[in-house]
């Protein structure tokens, strides 16, 4: 039991593992613009961390996690219009995280799960899309878009206006504080404007739902505290989500 990294293990470290035993965990997010304080590799990032703290959780509980190298293309329509964003079609990530699954399960491997942080609606219906489809493996995807997982979370991303706010904001302040443009976010005023409401009334872009400079919420207020715990209950999810489908 343990946590490994995929990457990192040659064919035959891969080939000792007990399959019955072992999680395959793929970290999903997206190259896209996240305000002019964080990267755009912010999404990835924060999956990254996702599935490191469910390896932790699973190994717990007595299963061997193994974190896959992450994808970091996705659809991405909402953030189209900025500048180094690179989108794949829904029809491409649904094909690549199936496949990728099926060749998991070819593999003898019984379970994978999704540690998803980006939440364009295109990126998520191909990720279900994928997870209900895949042949031979079970595929677990708590998407915290929807309940019970999102009510789990900040109060900030509860409300829909949580694009490199104050609570992805608070993620990249723990994890990869480096990387965060503390001088810019310090700058930078609440966008109250809920990327939910606004995919709900049928607008597609980031500059419609009122987010001009691409980022929603109040990076401002952004605490490595509250982004410590925010990756804490992020890892609980999915290693719950992964727990339970074992037991089903």
């Amino acid at each position: 039991m343990g946590i490994h990294d995929l990457s990192a293990m040659t064919w035959e470290e891969a080939a000792a593992l007990d399959r019955s035993r072992t999680v395959l965990i793929l970290p999903v997010g997206a190259t896209e613009a996240h305000g002019p304080h964080l990267p755009l590799s912010t999404d990835v990032i924060i999956s990254e961390a996702m599935a490191r703290a469910a390896s932790i959780r699973l190994a717990e509980a007595g299963w061997t996690a193994v974190v896959m190298p992450a994808v970091s293309y996705s659809p991405a329509p909402f953030a189209a219009g900025f500048a180094g964003t690179i989108g794949i079609s829904h029809a491409t990530m649904g094909a690549l995280i199936r496949e990728i699954a099926e060749s998991s399960g070819r593999s003898g491997f019984r379970y994978l799960a999704i540690a998803n942080s980006h939440l364009d609606p295109a990126n998520l219906r191909a990720l279900h899309d994928a997870a209900s489809s895949a042949a031979g493996i079970t595929v677990v995807f708590p998407d915290i878009t929807r309940r019970p997982w999102g009510g789990r979370l900040t109060a900030e991303f509860r409300s829909g206006a949580a694009h490199a706010g104050q609570y992805e904001t608070s993620i990249l302040l723990a994890h990869a504080p480096s990387l965060v443009k503390n001088d810019a976010r310090a700058a930078l005023a609440a966008v109250n404007s809920s990327l939910s409401t606004a995919i709900r009334n049928g607008l597609q872009t980031f500059e419609a739902a009122g987010g001009p400079r691409a980022y929603f919420g109040d990076p401002a207020a952004a605490t490595a505290e509250e982004g410590s715990e925010s990756i804490r209950v992020l890892g609980d999810i999915l290693a719950e989500a992964v727990l339970a489908a074992v037991a089903s």
